[in-house]
């Protein structure tokens, strides 16, 4: 049988739903569009197009991936963030509108046209740091992480979005040899998960994403451990940082920040009220007169 963009699109959703997954109305149109080389505007306005055999195969392959729930960032190599559109593959994790508070904090802050310079760590594909740098002209920004293949991704996003001469990726461990004082904005989506719980999470985090990016140890909080006082020694004075939790991490993790010395701290809920990103202020240095 030979489909128009509308029954690929119909068919693609039922086949989907029938196999348990979960928002299968997008995922059916995005690999349908990727899969005919068309655009939501096509499958509107010139709905019984036919796909090519090519093309059939092609949605095929796709929705075969997916039922054995290959995410769709995966199956396509690209996933859309804030204002951005980044390649991913299995060595990074799938950007998250969830992350895009502290994108979103940050752009709050900082006012258009003002030079600073920011620090992601744990920067994977680059989606935060890069974002906050599309709308920063005048920032300069680096990227640290601990594996060469997320490197990799976040080089190529990079180059892609013309924003290679603004920023620096680096492989470290967290804030292993950077000098003292030297950002005026640090960010960090850090591994987070109690390292009993991945066996239970979905399919398409638990079997497609690097778990070095997921495990925060027995309790989840074994990064925020050694970020909350390494982040402050990094800001400059009146620097700020966010970073991404758990949804039940709040008070935990304001406490080591607390802890560490910082001032003003408190979290911002995502879109869904859920508490999700611990921000704060290094204290600024005091003027004597």
């Amino acid at each position: 049988m030979t489909h128009t963009l509308l029954s690929a699109w119909q068919s693609a959703k039922a086949r989907l739903q029938a196999a348990g997954l979960t928002g299968p109305v997008i995922d059916a149109r995005l690999l349908v569009e990727a899969a005919a080389d068309a655009t939501r505007a096509d499958i509107v306005g010139d709905p019984y197009r036919t796909l090519t055999e090519s093309q059939e195969a092609t949605l095929e392959d796709y929705l075969s991936r997916r039922e054995h729930r290959e995410p769709v960032s995966h199956i396509l190599g690209r996933k859309g963030f804030w204002k951005i559109m980044l390649a991913v593959n299995s060595s990074v994790l799938t950007p998250r509108p969830d992350t895009e508070v502290i994108v979103d904090y940050v752009l709050k802050k900082i006012p258009e046209g003002k030079p600073f310079s920011i620090l992601d760590l744990g920067v994977g594909s680059g989606a935060i740091l890069l974002s906050i740098l599309a709308e920063r002209p005048a920032a300069k920004g680096l990227g640290v992480d601990v594996s060469e293949d997320a490197l990799a991704v976040a080089r190529d996003n990079a180059a892609h979005l013309g924003l290679a001469g603004k920023v620096a990726l680096l492989r470290g461990d967290w804030t292993l040899g950077l000098g003292d004082g030297h950002y005026d904005v640090v960010v960090s989506n850090p591994p987070y998960i109690a390292s009993d719980v991945i066996a239970t999470l979905e399919p398409e985090v638990r079997d497609h994403e690097p778990r070095l990016a997921l495990d925060g140890g027995p309790d989840g909080l074994d990064h925020y451990r050694i970020l909350a006082p390494e982040i402050l020694r990094v800001l400059k004075p009146g620097g700020l940082f966010a970073v991404e939790i758990g949804y039940d991490q709040k008070e935990a993790v304001e406490a080591l920040f607390n802890a560490a010395g910082a001032e003003d701290v408190w979290t911002i809920p995502d879109l869904a009220m859920h508490d999700r990103v611990v921000v704060g202020l290094k204290k600024a240095l005091e003027i004597s007169r």
